[in-house]
C-alpha cells in the first residue's frame, strides 16, 4: 500500500499534531534520545519514527478506527495497533516535580467518555466516562500533571486525592472550584443561608473566577482531540492518551 500521510511532507504535520514542523522534530529528538527507536528483537517497524509519531498523533487527533487509519499510512490494521501501543506511553507527559515558591496552580477534572467498563462509570453526563484531574500553572497555562484516571462517577474532591494529583503538588498554592470541600485548595467563598456575601468577598470571587477560567481553556484546547470525547483505548490507553495530548499542549504553547 501507498502512503497517503507522511511527516515528510509538512503540510501533514500542523494539522495531524497541533505542532508546528520545527516543534514536531524537537519532540522526535526528544523520542530518539529516549530510546524510542532502539534497535528491537523480531520484524523492524514499516514505518520511521517521524511516522510512528505522526501516526499516533493522528489517532488521538481524529479518532478514527484501526480500519481508517492504517491505508492513510500504507500500513495493515495490526501493525498500526501495534505502534500505537509502543509509542504511546513514550509521548506521555512527565509531571513536573518542583515548583517555585510564588508559582500558583489550578485544579479541575474533567470528564473523557471512555467505553471500557472496567475503567469507567456513569457520570453527571450520563455517559461512561472517566475522571482526570488536570493541573496547570496559572502563569504559563502549562499543564504540569495529570492524575491518574478514576471512574466518572467519582466526585471531584475525591478524585484529587486517589488520582495522586495532590500528593504531586505538595504544599504549592492551588486554585480550584467550588467542588473541593474539605481539601484546603483556595475555593470561592460560599454564601450562607439566608445572607449576602460582603463586596469584597464578591470582589474575591469574581477575580478567582478569571484566573480559574485558564483551566477551562485548557480543557477546550485539550478536548480538539477526538479521542478525548469518545475513547475506544482500553486499560491504561486513555490515561497514556491524556498524558499524550498533555504533552502537545505543553509543546505548542512553548513553541
Amino acid at each position: 500500500m501507498t502512503a497517503v500521510i507522511t511527516a515528510t511532507q509538512p503540510a501533514w504535520i500542523t494539522p495531524f499534531t497541533g505542532l508546528s514542523p520545527r516543534c514536531f522534530s524537537k519532540l522526535v529528538t526528544m523520542l530518539r534520545r529516549d530510546g524510542a527507536d532502539a534497535v528491537r528483537r523480531g520484524r523492524p517497524w514499516s514505518l520511521p519514527l517521524e511516522d510512528q509519531v505522526l501516526l499516533v498523533t493522528t489517532y488521538w487527533r481524529t479518532n478514527l478506527t484501526m480500519r481508517q487509519l492504517a491505508p492513510l499510512f500504507g500500513i495493515s490494521k495490526s501493525a498500526a495497533d501495534r505502534i500505537i501501543d509502543h509509542l504511546g506511553p513514550l509521548l506521555a507527559l512527565r509531571p513536573r516535580k518542583r515548583f517555585r515558591k510564588d508559582t500558583v496552580l489550578i485544579v479541575d477534572g474533567t470528564l473523557v467518555p471512555t467505553r471500557d467498563h472496567t475503567v469507567a462509570e456513569q457520570s453527571k453526563n450520563y455517559r461512561y466516562s472517566t475522571n482526570h484531574q488536570v493541573v496547570i500553572d496559572a502563569d504559563t497555562r502549562l499543564v504540569v500533571m495529570v492524575g491518574r484516571p478514576l471512574a466518572g462517577n467519582r466526585n471531584d474532591c475525591k478524585a484529587w486525592e486517589e488520582s495522586g494529583a495532590k500528593a504531586a503538588v505538595g504544599k504549592t498554592m492551588t486554585i480550584a472550584d467550588g467542588g473541593y470541600p474539605g481539601t484546603g485548595l483556595v475555593m470561592p467563598h460560599r454564601r450562607c443561608k439566608g445572607e449576602d456575601l460582603p463586596d469584597w468577598k464578591q470582589e474575591h470571587n469574581k477575580s478567582h473566577k478569571q484566573v480559574r477560567a485558564r483551566v477551562e481553556h485548557v480543557f477546550a484546547r485539550m478536548k480538539t482531540w477526538k479521542i478525548l470525547r469518545d475513547c475506544r483505548l482500553k486499560g491504561d490507553g486513555v490515561h497514556q492518551a491524556m498524558l499524550g495530548i498533555a504533552r502537545m499542549h505543553n509543546l505548542a504553547l512553548t513553541g
